[in-house]
């Protein structure tokens, strides 16, 4: 592990272009739970199967339904920036490294103080009115389900929807650009905290035209025949490290 550590830090520092893409693993240690571990959201029981809740036919057609979901399992309160994540925004204020690509949706790298972040599958912070567009954020959503059980627009009564990608939705076309671009840029990809399974973001590592991949992950992914470094740790061992 030790050696590996070392290899990482060179791999860092002689790097002019670092990217870190990341994935519900770099949330867990902040008591976000992952989607597909044993313990993960897919595992647990329901009356629909979490794919289905969350996607965007289901939040047009059983509205109360997904909102239930949602806020017991994705609007998760108190919680914290940890070591990757802080780490990760000092990287980035001392120039090592110019971009996170996230999937997650919690908002915890900019609240670690991270910049310049592409959040590819949206943000729980962000809320939309679906008919005339007006923006609420994440504590206001919080309160709004503490008295009702869906969500209303304040100026014209419509329902509104978090700005988080559900299942049948396309990504964003100008994060996915952004983030295509970073990667393609990079000398260095830091992989971390992903099975890298999810599609289409999964297969943005494809754009990657560098020297290194670096893949942590606390179990084994599809792609780690691609890796030059692979640490089988969690996320917050390794960066506490750095």
């Amino acid at each position: 592990m030790e050696e590996k550590i070392e290899k990482l830090k060179a791999l860092i520092s002689r790097s002019r272009q670092t990217v870190f893409f990341g994935g519900a693993g770099v949330s867990t240690e902040s008591g976000i739970p992952d989607f597909r571990s044993v313990d993960g959201l897919y595992n647990q029981k329901w009356d629909y199967p979490p794919e289905t809740i969350l996607s965007a036919s289901f939040f047009h057609s059983n509205t109360e339904e997904f909102y239930r979901f949602y806020k017991e399992k994705l609007l998760v309160s108190g919680i914290k920036p940890n070591i990757t994540h802080i780490k990760l925004a000092e990287m980035e204020r001392d120039k090592k490294l110019s971009a996170v690509i996230t999937q997650n949706i919690d908002g915890l790298h900019q609240a670690a103080g991270s910049q310049n972040v592409f959040e590819l599958h949206g943000s729980v912070l962000r809320n939309y009115c679906t008919k005339c567009g007006a923006f609420y954020d994440g504590p206001h959503i919080a309160s709004s389900l503490e008295k009702s059980s869906v969500p209303r627009c304040e100026k014209c009564g419509a329902v509104i929807k978090p700005d988080v990608v559900l299942y049948e939705e396309p990504l964003n076309e100008k994060v996915v650009d952004g983030a295509i671009n970073a990667i393609s840029s990079a000398e260095l990809l830091i992989i971390g905290g992903t099975s890298l399974t999810v599609y289409p973001a999964a297969g943005m590592i494809q754009y990657f035209q560098g020297e290194n991949i670096v893949l942590i992950n606390r179990d084994p992914t599809p792609s780690d025949g691609i890796a030059s470094l692979i640490l089988h740790e969690s996320l917050g061992n390794v960066f506490s490290q750095l």
